[in-house]
């Protein structure tokens, strides 16, 4: 039987727990604990002792729960049997994850079907080791990596991830594309989500990063999407001089298409046009009806006829009259024109007595 008199971690640097490979010792053995780890003594499925940085002298003295352990003498000296694990407790930086299949969804705006995916990095520290021992790792291995803490937790992690990313986007009513530039945001909401799974094992979830979202290339939907975004950039830059130009377009065809009936097709659009309203009405209106007045020229008054039928505005204070369109009475100087009201919202022409707007339904202030 090799009896060990110095017990120290020579493990890789990469793992999370590492086994010393003896498991019998010489009282007064020396234990070496570096600053960065911790060493457990464990015996029979309990663990005894627990060990900091540091360098120690073990006998059973100055620690008697060794006393439990000696199990034969050997030239005078008694030794103990137990097992011995170190346990890593630096940051574990760059522990990598990514979904493993495309997340389905709407996009909020559009509501077209598309799919996102996303990926990052996240780091972990052994915050309580003896629960990460016994709930984790057991007592039956000689070494256990971070990546296979990655693979352990890699399902749970993928549940809460798959969920929160979809939530974020949907209740922000925004564009995918758009909200999939708040990774910090949507990291942080999942951090305690993620800590909370970790905790029962004994890990503390340090940092967790998004480094991507965005749309699978091979998603049919994405072109879709994108054409989406354009379109709307187009009309947001545009704003109505975009629908006014596409309304022009389509009227100028009109009116040249001899097939169309040239100004007789200018007549029409002009009826449609104002019968649509909006831009196209206002376009159709201002292009062709200065093609519809050179086909029928009213007759125009003669100056007599003009001045002799002259309408005219009697003053409410005095009675006397006034030729319309004068803004005070000629006889008391009383203000015949009142002053139009527009709507604060909107800037629509309101009636004096009204109390809403006709267009908006903005109370009047």
């Amino acid at each position: 039987m090799q009896l060990y008199s110095v017990i120290k971690n020579d493990g890789p640097g990469e793992v999370l727990a590492w086994k010393f490979l003896g498991e019998d010792f010489n009282t007064g053995s020396q234990l070496i604990v570096a600053e960065s780890e911790e060493a457990l003594f464990f015996k029979d499925g309990i663990i005894e002792q627990t060990f900091e940085g540091g360098k120690y002298t073990l006998g059973t003295n100055n620690y008697p729960f060794i006393s439990k352990f000696i199990s034969s003498f050997s030239g005078g000296v008694s030794a103990f049997n137990c097992k011995v694990y170190f346990i890593n407790k630096v940051h574990k930086l760059e522990l990598f994850w990514g979904t493993d299949t495309p997340i389905q969804m709407r996009d909020p705006v559009f509501m077209l079907q598309t799919s996102i995916q996303a990926r990052g990095s996240y780091s972990i520290q052994i915050a309580d080791s003896k629960k990460f021992l016994l709930k984790l790792i057991g007592n039956n291995i000689q070494y256990f990596t971070q990546e296979e803490l990655n693979g352990y937790f890699r399902n749970a992690f993928m549940q809460y991830i798959k969920d929160e990313i979809p939530r974020v986007i949907k209740e922000s009513g925004r564009e995918i594309l758009d909200v999939c530039t708040e990774k910090t945001k949507i990291a942080e909401s999942l951090t305690p989500l993620l800590n909370g799974i970790l905790d029962e094992y004994g890990v503390r979830l340090v940092n967790f990063y998004i480094s991507a979202i965005d749309i699978p290339e091979n998603d049919p939907s994405r072109e879709r999407l994108e054409q989406a975004y354009a379109n709307k950039a187009v009309m947001g830059v545009l704003g109505q001089d975009w629908g006014r130009q596409q309304s022009v377009d389509i009227l100028k065809d009109l009116a040249h298409n001899p097939e169309a009936g040239g100004v007789a097709a200018a007549g029409a659009a002009l009826g449609m046009g104002i019968a649509a309203g909006g831009i196209f009405g206002d376009v159709a209106t201002q292009m062709f009806a200065p093609m519809m007045n050179q086909q029928i020229q009213p007759e125009q008054p003669r100056p007599e006829q003009a001045e002799s039928g002259a309408k005219q505005t009697e003053c409410p204070s005095c009675g006397v009259q006034n030729v319309q369109g004068a803004k005070f009475c000629n006889e008391c100087g009383t203000k015949l024109l009142k002053e139009k009201k527009y709507c604060g919202n909107c800037g629509a022409e309101m009636p004096e007595t009204a109390k809403f707007c006709n267009e908006c339904g903005t109370r009047r202030m």
